[in-house]
C-alpha cells in the first residue's frame, strides 16, 4: 500500500515549481516511494508533526530555498529535528549557492541542486538515485501499528502495555529515558509528563493517560451487548470461560462472555504450555486464548472487554448482571469463570515497587526490559517454570527463590527438567524475600535463608510473582455460597454445607457445577475442589454449557 511506503517531500512557494518537481519525482520514484509536496511552509510543518505521528517514514526532503515565510534552510533545520535520518536537499537559484555551501554545515545538507535541472535525467535523477540509495543502505522499516510512550518503571504503564499484549495487539514500546524517537514525539505533540503513558494510534491519533475503555472503544472491540435478554452469559475468559462460549454458542445459546482484562486468564500470560493434549510442540497461552476466542466469534459468541461485573441480582427466572459502567445485562443462566488471581504479597517494600519492577505474572510484557540482568521469580509452580523458560531468552540470570527444598512437589517433570538443563536458571530452596529495596524502581532483594536464618541482599532489575491462588469472587452476592477460601461451592458439597440445606430451592439436588442459586454455574479454577489445569479447566467450561441446557428446560 503507498501508505507505508518511505516518502519523498517536495516544497516550493512557485506553484509551477512545484508542479514540475512533482511530476518528475512521480515519473521516476513512484513505484517504491508516496510523493508528497506543499506550497506552503505553514502547512509542511504540520505536515511533519502528522507523519511522525501516523509513523511514516520520510527519505528525502527537497526544499526550495527563497519562500518568503520559511527560507529552506530553515525548513530543513526544523525537518531534521522530527525526522533526522532523512537525506535533505536544497533547490537553489546561483545567487542563492553561498547559502546552500554554509547551509551543509548548518543543518547537514546532504547536497543542494540548481535551478532549472533539465533534463532530469541528466541533472535531477542522478543526486536524487545517489541520495536514496545512500539512505535505504540505513533504512530498517518501521513497526506498524500502536505505540506507547513512556517511562519503564511506570505501573501505569505496565498496566497498558498489559491489556493490550492480553488483548492480542502488537505494539511498539518506546521508552521515554532510553528513546530519541519518543522524546521527538514528545515535543512536537506539545506532550507533558502527566499525559504518560500515550498511546499513538495507527492514524496518528494520541490517547494521553488512557483507561482500558477508551482504549477498547478507540480499537475497535465491542464495548455494548447486542441483545436485551441472553441465555447464558459467562464471566471470565479464561480457558473454562473460552470453552463454555464455544459450546454455548455451538449448541444454539445465545451467548455473551464478559472478562474485566484480557481473553486467557492466568493460562493467557503463560509463554509456553506443552502438556496440553494436541499439541506436541506446545503452545502459549495467549495463542491459545486467540484461537478459541476467534472460535468462538466465528460461533456466534459475543465477547465484551473490559467489562467489570460489579454485582448479581436475581429477579424471578432471570440474572440481572450490574456492570462498573453502570450498564446492566439480562440472562436467563450464569456461568461463572473469574479465574483466581495471584496472591499479593505484604512484603515490605513490594506494594511501592509492583509495576515498577515488580510483577504479578506478566513475564512475556516485561521481559525485553530485562535483556541482560538479573531476574527473580517466586513461585514453584508451572507458571513460574513457564516464565523461568521464557525469561531466561532475555535476562542474564533467572532465579527462582522457593522455600521447600526442591521443585518435585509442585511443578511438572517436563519443566523440571528444562529448568535444570538452562544454565543461566538457578533455583534457590529455602529462600524467603524479607524486603525489596529501590525508590523509582526495584534495585535489590533482601533473601532469607530458611535453614540458617541468614539474610543477603542481592541485585535483581525485576521480581516476579507467581504464588498463591487467591479466587476472583469478593464481588459475588451471599446467597453463593463459597467454602473457608473464597472458592465457589457446587453440586452436592451445597447441600453439605452449612447454609447449603436452606439457601438451595429446588426438590432435585444441584448439578455437578451448579452453585446455591438455581441456573448459576462455576467452572474451572474459581470452583472449590477444581483441578488447576488448563485441560480439566476447558473440560469444566464444556460441562457447565451441557447442565445450562437442563436448566433452561426447567424454565
Amino acid at each position: 500500500m503507498s501508505q507505508d511506503k518511505p516518502i519523498l517531500f517536495a516544497i516550493d512557494d512557485d506553484p509551477q515549481v512545484l508542479r514540475a518537481i512533482r511530476s518528475d519525482l512521480r515519473q521516476r520514484y513512484k513505484d517504491e516511494y508516496r510523493i508528497v509536496s506543499t506550497s506552503n511552509p505553514t502547512e509542511a510543518r504540520e505536515s511533519l508533526v502528522e507523519l511522525k505521528n501516523k509513523n511514516a517514514e520520510i527519505a528525502l526532503f527537497l526544499s526550495d530555498q527563497r519562500m518568503p515565510e520559511l527560507d529552506g534552510v530553515a525548513f530543513l533545520s526544523e525537518a531534521r529535528k522530527v525526522f533526522p535520518k532523512a537525506k535533505r536537499a536544497l533547490l537553489t537559484a546561483y545567487s542563492d549557492t553561498q547559502a546552500a555551501i554554509e547551509a551543509i554545515n548548518k543543518v547537514q545538507l546532504d547536497h543542494y541542486l540548481m535551478k532549472p535541472w533539465d533534463p532530469p535525467e541528466e541533472k535531477l535523477f542522478p543526486v536524487i538515485d545517489d541520495l536514496l540509495e545512500d539512505w535505504m543502505a540505513g533504512y530498517r522499516p518501521k513497526f506498524q501499528g500502536l505505540r506507547i510512550i513512556g517511562y519503564q518503571y511506570s505501573q501505569l504503564s505496565h498496566q497498558l502495555k498489559d491489556y493490550l499484549a492480553g488483548n492480542l495487539f502488537p505494539y511498539r514500546w518506546m521508552d521515554i529515558e532510553k528513546e530519541e524517537e519518543a522524546r521527538i514525539l514528545m515535543e512536537e505533540n506539545a506532550l507533558n509528563l502527566e499525559d504518560l503513558p500515550a498511546l499513538i494510534l495507527e492514524d496518528g491519533e494520541i490517547l494521553k493517560h488512557p483507561e482500558k475503555s477508551e482504549v477498547a472503544a478507540r480499537l475497535g472491540l465491542p464495548t455494548e451487548a447486542k441483545a436485551e435478554l441472553y441465555d447464558t452469559v459467562i464471566i471470565g475468559a479464561g480457558p473454562a470461560g473460552l470453552a463454555a462460549a464455544v459450546y454455548g454458542a455451538s449448541e444454539g445459546l445465545k451467548t455473551l462472555m464478559l472478562e474485566k482484562h484480557a481473553p486467557g486468564g492466568q493460562a493467557g500470560t503463560s509463554s509456553r504450555i506443552e502438556n496440553y493434549l494436541g499439541f506436541p510442540n506446545g503452545l502459549s497461552g495467549a495463542d491459545l486464548a486467540r484461537r478459541a476466542l476467534s472460535q468462538a466469534s466465528r460461533l456466534g459468541a459475543e465477547f465484551l472487554t473490559p467489562a467489570q461485573v460489579n454485582s448479581i441480582e436475581l429477579a424471578d427466572q432471570q440474572k440481572i448482571l450490574k456492570l462498573e459502567n453502570g450498564k446492566e445485562i439480562l440472562t436467563k443462566s450464569l456461568v461463572i469463570a473469574s479465574g483466581v488471581n495471584y496472591r499479593q504479597l505484604d512484603t515490605p517494600g513490594l506494594q511501592a515497587l509492583t509495576g515498577k519492577g515488580v510483577y504479578y505474572g506478566a513475564a512475556s510484557t516485561e521481559a525485553s526490559a530485562c535483556s541482560n540482568r538479573t531476574v527473580f521469580i517466586v513461585g514453584g509452580g508451572n507458571s513460574a517454570g513457564q516464565a523461568a523458560m521464557y525469561l531466561s531468552r532475555f535476562a542474564k540470570q533467572v532465579k527462582i527463590l522457593i522455600r521447600r527444598a526442591d521443585l518435585v512437589d509442585t511443578m511438572s517433570a517436563y519443566l523440571i527438567e528444562q529448568i535444570h538443563a538452562t544454565s543461566n536458571i538457578q533455583v534457590c530452596p529455602f529462600s524467603e524475600i524479607t524486603e525489596a529495596l529501590g525508590t523509582e524502581s526495584l534495585n535489590a532483594l533482601r533473601i532469607r535463608d530458611n535453614r540458617s536464618g541468614e539474610i543477603r541482599e542481592e541485585e535483581g532489575a525485576a521480581l516476579f510473582i507467581f504464588i498463591g491462588a487467591k479466587p476472583a469472587t469478593d464481588w459475588l452476592p451471599t446467597e453463593i455460597l463459597k467454602d473457608e477460601k473464597g472458592f465457589i461451592i457446587t453440586g452436592t458439597a451445597v447441600l453439605e454445607s452449612a447454609k447449603g440445606p436452606q439457601q438451595w430451592k429446588r426438590e432435585r439436588i444441584p448439578y455437578s457445577l451448579e452453585t446455591s442459586i438455581p441456573g448459576v454455574f462455576a467452572a474451572g479454577d474459581v470452583r472449590s475442589g477444581a483441578m488447576n489445569r488448563v485441560a480439566s479447566a476447558v473440560g469444566e467450561g464444556a460441562m457447565s454449557i451441557s447442565y445450562t441446557h437442563r436448566y433452561l428446560t426447567e424454565i
